[in-house]
């Protein structure tokens, strides 16, 4: 199943990043009304029309097969075996501090109970 997600991601990421071309390509709004004017876009590849309608429905059908794709991850990112409880459940590991080593002067060593409040994170003189 992981091959089968990675294949899904590929496919979700080249999608995402012809829809990104294919939407920078397009003009905006104000473009068509240079056209309506004599503007030079009526010379181009696809035609005065063509080329936005080519490159909106491209954009269409790029867009429903990333929509898509998102949904089958979401679906398939939720398929996993149900746990048996709770991660509050689970007791915490306990562990004692370590002791100070013997080249540490006394000055240095924290009782066990500052260590544990997070008081040895505090820097002394």
């Amino acid at each position: 199943m992981s091959t089968f997600v990675n294949i899904i991601l590929a496919v979700q990421m080249l999608t995402a990043l012809a829809m990104i071309g294919l939407i920078l390509i397009q003009h905006g709004k104000g473009a068509d009304m240079g056209a309506a004017f004599g503007s030079g876009s009526a010379g181009s590849l696809f035609g005065a029309s063509g080329s936005a309608n080519f490159l909106s429905r491209s954009t269409a059908g790029l867009a429903t097969v990333f929509f898509l794709t998102t949904l089958a991850l979401a679906y398939l990112g939720n398929q996993r075996t149900p746990s048996v409880g709770s991660v509050l459940e689970v007791p915490a590991a306990v562990t004692a501090p370590a002791a100070p080593q013997s080249g540490a002067s006394a000055e240095l060593a924290m009782p066990a109970a500052a260590a544990a409040s997070g008081a040895a994170q505090i820097p002394t003189k």
